[in-house]
Order: structure tokens, then C-alpha cells, then sequence
């Protein structure tokens, strides 16, 4: 019996900017990182989290080699199409726009509409999309994670004693969005800048946590109950950046310094590291993954304190999934490691679901 697949995403707007506006800037000058003024300007990141047709259209050809796929554009017109439409199931890349529960848009329609759909449900969404919330449900498992709190103005740091440097990122953000090389701070002025920034910018609370000082990974993890396993661990290889620039995985080294017409070797799969490391990240990752209710598939990532221990910085239950190897799309590159093609990775974690759902 043929399967109907409705696939349901967000296409990215374009943006206004321009090629000069990101010359201008010469990171090696800017050892310190940028200011938020110099940053506002230059960068317009408000669909960062999106995709593009060129993403959508591959995964529609993928799902069209075996299945009957339609796609739905998770607009306000979406439920409506889903109720209409009544698939056999949902494959859901959909990260929505309002509201700190945006990614559980989709889930929750689906749920309503009783259909069968791809990845976590709405509140392990809106709970991994809460950094802090996220990192308070580890933190009571004993799961390691950077000391942090939450900053809703500049005022609330008056009197707070800290030591640098610190990183500062929006509370309900993905894909790097807010973060810039001005993120990571190293005074009480470059904190309070970063703080007024985020709460101006994108109207909501800024997350402050120490930052770790070691290496960097991501980790892709699929699968359900006892058979979660975690893909090749991929590395980022701060060094490739240009000169300069804080060691951070930022919206400009994602975004910006990195293209497909100049991709950088940031990252390294599978990652150089020895076996009690790699077990080490492996077992916090899936450990992280169960505890947070994730399904079918999920990014985490990593990093190593001054002593070489793991910590969970947070947890992707959407991950990219860009098709084309230049892209530098982490979780197909460690399926890629693993002996998965992009198409065998997609037509996988469907049947991953699918099982799940106990669908034949």
C-alpha cells in the first residue's frame, strides 16, 4: 500500500544583505570581537532558523523516490491543509515563527489531527528551544552543563559578581541566531552591550553562562528506546576561522565565513579524539536524549571544560539537514561518516518513525 507524506517547513525570506556590508568587516582588526553596533547593521538573521527551497526540494525528491510526498508550508493556512489532506504521516522540518513554542507548532496540529509525524512532540520542542529550561532538566539528572542564568535587562546585572569570559545568547534561539563573535564577553561593559542587544533586537531574555575553554563537538543521534545510537562525532575546528575571531561557533563562522562557493574546514568527522573521550560524549548525548523525551533524531552539542570533561551546551530536536556536502550541514555529514548517503539519511529516519508509530 502506498504512503502519503505531507512534508511541512518553512522557507527562508530573503535578506537584505549585502556582499559590501560583510566585506567591510575584517575580523583579524577586531581581536576583541565587534561591537553590537558595528553588528546590527550587517547582518539580518531573522529566518536564519528557516530553510531553503533548495533544502525543501531535495527533501521532497527524496520522499518521492518511495513514498507519495506533498508539501505544506507550516503557515496560518496549515492546519486547514492537514485536516484537508489527511496524510498517512507528517515529515516535519517546520520551525515556526511566534511565540517560544514555535517549534511545537506542527507537532501539536498533528497531535490534535491524530496523524503520525517525524520527531519529538511539542513540549520536548518547546523545552529544548528554552535553553535554560533545558539545562535545568539536566542539571537535576546530574547531566553537566555551563553555570548559567537568565538576564531580562541591563539592570538585572547590577551587583552580580562574575567571572570571564561569558557567553550571552538569546534565551528561544536556533541556529546560531543571536550569537555573533561580540557573544562571547570579557567585562561588565562588553556584557552589559551584548545584554541590551539581545532584549532590544529579539525582544526576549538573554542566556548568560560561563564559558568552556575546550574543544567543541556535535553529536547526531537517532533512534528510539534501546536502540538510540549516536553517529561519528564531528569536531569544530576553531583554527579555521580567520584570524582574530572568539572560538565560537557564531552566525558569522556559520553563515557568513562560511560558504559553499568557500567552504571552511571547520569541521573534522569522525572527530580525532581516543575512546574514553569519544564514550564519554556518546553516553552524555544519548543519556541527555532520553532524559529530554527526544525521538527519532536529534543534534547535541558538546564542550569540554579546562579539564577535559564533556558538557551538554544544548539540544537540536530539528536538526539541519542541508543536502549538499559543501554546505557544511553537520548531521548529514556524520551520516555521510557512518556509510548513510543524504537520501539513505532521510529514507532511515523515516523508518525510525515509522516503527514507532507501529506503521507498516
Amino acid at each position: 500500500m502506498y504512503m502519503h507524506i505531507a512534508l511541512t517547513y518553512n522557507v527562508k525570506k530573503e535578506q537584505a544583505v549585502s556582499q559590501d556590508a560583510i566585506d567591510s568587516i575584517d575580523p583579524s582588526s577586531k581581536p576583541s570581537g565587534y561591537t553590537s553596533a558595528e553588528l546590527s547593521p550587517q547582518y539580518e538573521d531573522t529566518y536564519a532558523e528557516w530553510d531553503s527551497w533548495e533544502t525543501i526540494n531535495a527533501l521532497s525528491n527524496v520522499i518521492a523516490s518511495k513514498y507519495t510526498v506533498t508539501p505544506v508550508e507550516a503557515n496560518e493556512d496549515a492546519f486547514e491543509i492537514l485536516r484537508s489532506l489527511q496524510p498517512d504521516f507528517v515529515f516535519n522540518i517546520a520551525e515556526g515563527f511566534h511565540g517560544i513554542s514555535r517549534e511545537g507548532q506542527i507537532p501539536a496540529m498533528c497531535e490534535m489531527l491524530q496523524l503520525p509525524y517525524l520527531g519529538s512532540d511539542p513540549l520536548t520542542l518547546s523545552l529544548c528551544l528554552d535553553k535554560a529550561r533545558a539545562k535545568e532538566v539536566l542539571t537535576y539528572h546530574t547531566i553537566p552543563t555551563p553555570p548559567f542564568f537568565i538576564c531580562e535587562s541591563t539592570t538585572a546585572l547590577n551587583g552580580r559578581k562574575l567571572t570571564y569570559p561569558q557567553m550571552v545568547k538569546p534565551l528561544h534561539e536556533g541556529s546560531s541566531k543571536g550569537i555573533y563573535n561580540s557573544s562571547l564577553v570579557r567585562s561588565e561593559k562588553e556584557l552589559q552591550d551584548e545584554v541590551e542587544r539581545i532584549t532590544k533586537r529579539y525582544g526576549q531574555p538573554a542566556l548568560i553562562e560561563s564559558f568552556l575553554s575546550g574543544r567543541e563537538f556535535t553529536v547526531a543521534v537517532m533512534g528510539n528506546g534501546q536502540k538510540v545510537k549516536a553517529l561519528p562525532i564531528v569536531e569544530i575546528k576553531y583554527d579555521a576561522l580567520p584570524d582574530g575571531v572568539n572560538p565560537i561557533y557564531s552566525y558569522e563562522a556559520k553563515w557568513i565565513w562560511d560558504t559553499p562557493g568557500q567552504p571552511l574546514e571547520i569541521f573534522s568527522c569522525p572527530a580525532q579524539i581516543d575512546e574514553s573521550l569519544r564514550q564519554q560524549i556518546e553516553n552524555i548525548c544519548i543519556a541527555s536524549y532520553r532524559i529530554l523525551r527526544c525521538r527519532d533524531w536529534s543534534r547535541i552539542d558538546v564542550r569540554l571544560d579546562e579539564r577535559g570533561t564533556p558538557h551538554i551546551i544544548e539540544i537540536n530536536p530539528l536538526p539541519g539537514i542541508l543536502p549538499n556536502e559543501e554546505d557544511n550541514s553537520c548531521f548529514p555529514k556524520a551520516a555521510r561518516a557512518a556509510g548513510m548517503s543524504y537520501e539513505a539519511l532521510i529514507l532511515h529516519v523515516i523508518d525510525i518513525a515509522k516503527e514507532r508509530w507501529n506503521i507498516s
